[in-house]
């Protein structure tokens, strides 16, 4: 990787628009609405009394897949997301404008053969300038160990609790949860491409990381937020462990003062932790 030119390239504002039909296939790409005859289900997908994930922010005003350009040297097949945190001034629209600016905060060089960490910060607004909210993301670069510190590394996650969580929630996913969920902007041929999988030392295609993190938003906000999104303040976890389409993710949660909750989240079927050091605020 070559950091010079990682941190100094520029990024333009992304300015978009999503749409009520991107909020509802944003939300089925996390596993939304699996009884279509819930009412309360219904609110992520349906346009009668449609309301916005908060982890859709994550998403919106995507610049693209730009740590696969060549002149910056990244090993992207070698890329995994590490770390995903956002927070939220309002509850998002069902739709609207948006501009996101973007910029690199820091790299942490773990050594040579162990990869690196890129942190990176998006901040969101509404067209006439109102904040609507920001989004870190940390990204574990497997192959650019060695490269050489810079900036600042990000916030620190709390670890989960030790003692049984107070309640957990199941979400089954689709064999096709990935093809899915790419429609929302990343498309990462990691995740739809067999070949592209099996260099990358996988024996499929996994499932995006940030499309793991949507399942526990929807898991949350469904178990902790009598399904009303607009509850949902901030979230933050670790990714541990890859996710392969099909499984079924269980949510694991504990509850503390001041809408304060820590989580993670598991693959029932392998029984291993994929998503751990989950952290989220709750209002009222």
């Amino acid at each position: 990787m070559k950091v010079e030119r990682v941190v100094s390239r520029p990024f333009p504002e992304v300015r978009t628009r999503y749409s009520v039909r991107d909020t509802m296939l944003y939300a089925l790409g996390v596993g939304a609405c699996t009884d279509p005859l819930d009412e309360r289900q219904l609110r992520y997908v349906y346009e009668g009394s449609l309301q916005a994930l908060p982890s859709l922010s994550c998403v919106l005003a995507h610049p693209g897949f730009w740590l696969k350009e060549p002149e910056l040297g990244i090993d992207w097949v070698k890329l995994v997301h590490a770390e995903q945190y956002f927070t939220l001034a309002a509850p998002l629209p069902t739709q609207c404008d948006v501009v996101g600016r973007y910029r690199v905060t820091g790299i942490v060089d773990k050594g040579a053969d162990k990869g690196a960490l890129m942190y990176v910060e998006k901040t969101l607004h509404l067209s006439d300038g109102s904040p609507l909210g920001g989004v870190s993301s940390t990204f574990f670069l497997r192959g650019d160990g060695g490269c050489g510190n810079w900036g600042e590394p990000g916030r620190e996650l709390p670890a989960t609790p030790d003692r049984k969580a107070d309640g957990s929630i199941d979400q089954p996913m689709l064999p096709i949860a990935a093809l899915i969920y790419r429609l929302s902007g990343d498309y990462n041929p990691l995740h739809a491409d067999p070949g592209i999988a099996r260099k990358a030392g996988f024996d499929r295609p996994i499932l995006h990381g940030l499309c793991t993190y949507g399942v526990a938003c929807l898991s949350l906000v469904r178990a902790l937020c009598a399904d009303d999104a607009s509850r949902l303040r901030s979230m933050g976890a670790r990714f541990t462990k890859p996710v392969f389409p099909g499984e079924t993710l269980r949510t694991e949660y504990w509850t503390g003062p001041d809408g304060d909750v820590r989580f993670r989240v598991l693959s029932v079927e392998r029984d291993v932790i994929v998503l751990d050091r989950g952290v989220a605020t709750i209002a009222n």
